[in-house]
């Protein structure tokens, strides 16, 4: 083969700075540089300077080098297709020595690492009569080699890494050579970039890219920080394509462009404030007016679907000569007895339900589902309470009181308590029960169980919840001893540990 020298700009002293087509291709080059250092420009003027001489496929996941296909010749692959497509394509690009643009634009991160692995795997598993020397570039490879697992499902990173340690390790002897191109170092797999001979190191500010720049081009750490001084199209060349030695280079010109550059300022429009709001807030011509509103359906609740469920079907369809089917009798108001008897195994289903030591801590859904389908099993169709309704019950039956009415000052209270949410019902009446009859303040953990909590620092916020909005006033005497007053009647618990003794424990005596 031809030595050919490409030719990638000028050294700092204004020598040529080349590089041996012939040598990259027996070795590999990786290309380094944080955004806007210019690495796509030289990932370009790399390619143009070699279209003439050598096979080329472009890994291209921005749609960047799709312009080659203009200027040099090189036929664009779309990826929309399957896995087996791309590898026969692959297969046939190496037959015909054809020279390609692997267009990933506008797919996911996922489809595209499974894309690039079935084109390069087709590349690399091509029959060895049509392993002629082909320079594979791979832009922003980090996409397709990580370093670690991220938001890509595990197959995917493990198919697309395969592929490229393959074309950076092995791909030598069957005629590829990588050309990779990353922004970051350190989220570049190590295998991959390991492999390379020939480095290009562009401009990088973070410690950790640096250090690994500068061990794989045998800087010390004084050294690599001449990485942050590039500018935008420096670069520090070292390999036996290359430099023996790292010397820094521009990057010459390049005669096509990318979609994408680097940001330029330009002035803004020059209109008035109200042309600006009428240019976004009106749709223009070749937009629709208005769009169609989403069709939402509205969330069934659970005591209508079961009635659903329990429906009779309708009845089928009379056949001819057949007697017709009777009306059903319309369904008759039950009379007090039988109300009696209804809420009575209501009650005795509640009662059975609570009975479970586990039912104070389950959620309040998932004990109402319950309760409802006892009361199918029990034929009961219309139990008379919905969520809310049980909600509340539940919050009485877990604190151990009830709401009727005992005196005038009990029925205050209980109609009090219904303007505070009705998992917290249960709890205010438990502690006015106390507070009524002179008893201690119930302890942290009794006033979580009876919200259905296992945390005692639930029962510390429920009654900061109500003293905050004037329901109780709380106290704390010497001893560390809990007071609670109900506000506006004037009740008030005996002195409570918050904090109960734990099962087994003693006081403590106090020395005479």
């Amino acid at each position: 083969m031809t030595k050919v020298a490409v030719d990638l700009g000028t050294t700092a002293t204004g020598d040529p700075a080349e590089m041996d087509l012939e040598e990259l291709l027996s070795t590999r080059l990786l290309v380094q540089g944080n955004s806007g250092s210019g690495k796509s420009h030289l990932f370009r003027r790399v390619l143009e300077q070699s279209a003439g001489w050598v096979q080329q496929a472009i890994i291209d996941p921005e749609g960047d080098f799709v312009s080659f296909s203009d200027r040099f010749g090189h036929v664009v692959v779309d990826a929309d297709r399957t896995p087996a497509e791309l590898g026969r394509i692959a297969a046939r690009i190496r037959q015909h020595r054809v020279s390609v643009v692997l267009n990933l634009e506008g797919l996911d991160a996922e489809v595209q690492m499974s894309c690039a692995a079935a084109f390069l795997n087709g590349l690399f598993d091509a029959d060895r009569h049509y392993w002629f020397p082909m320079l594979i570039a791979v832009d922003e490879a980090q996409i397709f080699a990580p370093s670690m697992a991220g938001e890509v499902a595990d197959e995917a990173r493990r198919v697309s890494l395969g592929a490229m340690t393959n074309l950076m390790c092995r791909g030598r002897k069957r005629g590829l050579a990588g050309m990779i191109a990353t922004q970051r170092l350190a989220k570049l797999a190590k295998n991959v970039a390991a492999e390379a001979s020939n480095f290009l190191m562009g401009r990088t500010f973070l410690d950790i890219d640096m250090a690994r720049a500068a061990d794989l081009l045998g800087m010390d750490r004084k050294q690599a920080e001449r990485f942050r001084d590039l500018e935008p199209g420096q670069f520090v060349a070292l390999g036996p394509a290359l430099s023996r030695r790292p010397i820094p280079i521009r990057i010459g010109p390049v005669e096509t462009a990318g979609r994408s550059g680097r940001p330029v300022l330009m002035a803004l429009p020059d209109a008035s404030p109200e042309a600006l709001a009428d240019l976004i807030f009106t749709a223009g011509a070749d937009e629709p007016t208005h769009l169609p509103a989403p069709v939402r359906r509205e969330p069934v609740a659970t005591r209508e679907l079961l009635d659903r469920v329990s429906a009779p079907r309708a009845a089928a369809p009379r056949l001819a000569g057949s007697a017709p089917a009777t009306a059903p009798d319309p369904e008759e108001e039950p009379d007090e007895e039988a109300l009696a008897e209804r809420q009575a195994r209501l009650d005795q289903i509640f009662a059975d339900l609570m009975a479970d030591p586990e039912a104070a801590f389950r959620p309040v859904p998932m004990l109402y589902q319950d309760f409802l389908t006892h009361c199918r099993l029990k034929r009961i169709t219309d139990t008379g309470l919905d969520m809310a309704g049980f909600r509340r019950k539940l919050a009485l039956a877990r604190a151990g009181v009830g709401a009727d009415g005992e005196d005038a000052g009990w029925s205050e209270v209980v109609q009090r308590s219904e303007e505070l949410p009705d998992d917290m019902q249960g709890v205010y009446l438990l502690l006015a029960k106390a507070a009524r009859d002179g008893q201690p303040c119930p302890g942290d953990d009794v006033l979580a169980k009876a919200y259905g909590s296992h945390s005692p620092s639930r029962g510390r916020f429920l009654l900061t919840y109500m003293a905050e909005r004037g329901y109780i006033a709380a106290e704390t005497d010497f001893r560390g001893n809990r007071v609670v007053e109900i506000a506006g009647h004037g009740w008030r618990t005996g002195a409570g540990s918050a904090r109960p003794r734990t099962p087994g424990t003693t006081p403590r005596m106090r020395r005479a």
